[in-house]
């Protein structure tokens, strides 16, 4: 299932909108945490839409992850809470079996498309290296159930998990790409939030859940790879920080994306998300 057909919405009226969420986009059972963030994009910018009809996009989605939703139908109520020329805000609520697992407000505008006059992106090859290791084929039982739903690859340099080392630093680099068609803002989240958890570097495994989680959307992306480099600046018992910085093929800045999220302290044998 293409990642445009497997994170549509569909409106009921009033701002309210039904949506799946399939198995392939999971990470363990639980679906991933950048692919909700782009259904609740999805709906609210379609909600912003009767107040700025000019091409809406997201902007910046800020989310409470509360529970962890299961794979199946939920419902995602948006209200318009200012409306604006250029910036439109919009809460957005995923909900399940009367439950709100996920709370988000989305601030909804109009892509920059003129070049940056600054940046500071991290330096990285446009394609993943020949030794890049493909996803898809890690975890055990197909734990990394999005590494099938989408092409993911993770440079093995400065993953030292892979090899059983453990303290390494925290900084993680990956390449991402949708299976067909081209990447889109709402793919960007996604590839936000693509990679396990950085603390695998200090033998941490196991499921490592998302409290919170803000990405910034800077740039339509262009054709080809997502570049993404994920770091942490401190890990305190069992909370750590995450910062990912996504950079298309024509070397843009597209996402921006931080999170506080739960790492266990023994290991386990699952992917985080």
């Amino acid at each position: 299932m293409s990642f445009s057909v497997a994170s549509a919405v569909r409106p009921l009226g009033d701002g309210t909108y039904t949506a799946s969420l399939p198995a392939g986009w999971t990470v363990g059972p639980k679906p991933h945490g950048g692919f909700l963030l782009a259904l609740l994009a999805r709906a609210a910018v379609d909600g912003a839409r009767a107040v700025m009809p000019d091409q809406p996009a997201p902007l910046a989605v800020s989310a409470q992850f509360l529970r962890a939703p299961e794979v199946g139908p939920v419902l995602i109520r948006t209200e318009v809470r200012k409306a604006g020329r250029t910036a439109t805000v919009v809460a957005a609520v995923l909900e399940q079996r009367g439950l709100s697992c996920v709370e988000a407000v989305v601030t909804v505008g109009r892509m920059p498309t003129e070049p940056p006059a600054h940046a500071d992106l991290p330096d990285m090859p446009a394609a993943p290296p020949p030794n890049a290791v493909d996803l898809s084929s890690m975890g055990p039982g197909g734990v990394y159930k999005l590494g099938s739903a989408c092409d993911v690859r993770l440079d093995p340099e400065g993953a030292g998990f892979l090899a059983g080392k453990v303290g390494g630093p925290l900084v993680l680099r990956l390449w991402a790409r949708p299976l067909d068609g081209r990447p889109d803002p709402y793919f960007a989240l996604v590839a936000g939030d693509i990679s396990m958890p950085v603390t695998f570097n200090l033998g941490r495994f196991g499921w490592s859940p998302t409290v919170q989680l803000t990405a910034l959307l800077r740039a339509e992306p262009a054709p080809g790879w997502l570049r993404v480099r994920v770091s942490c600046s401190a890990v305190h018992g069992q909370w750590f920080d995450e910062d990912a910085v996504v950079v298309d093929s024509a070397g843009r800045l597209v996402c921006q994306a931080r999170q506080l999220a739960l790492t266990p302290a023994a290991q386990g044998g699952a992917f985080g998300g």
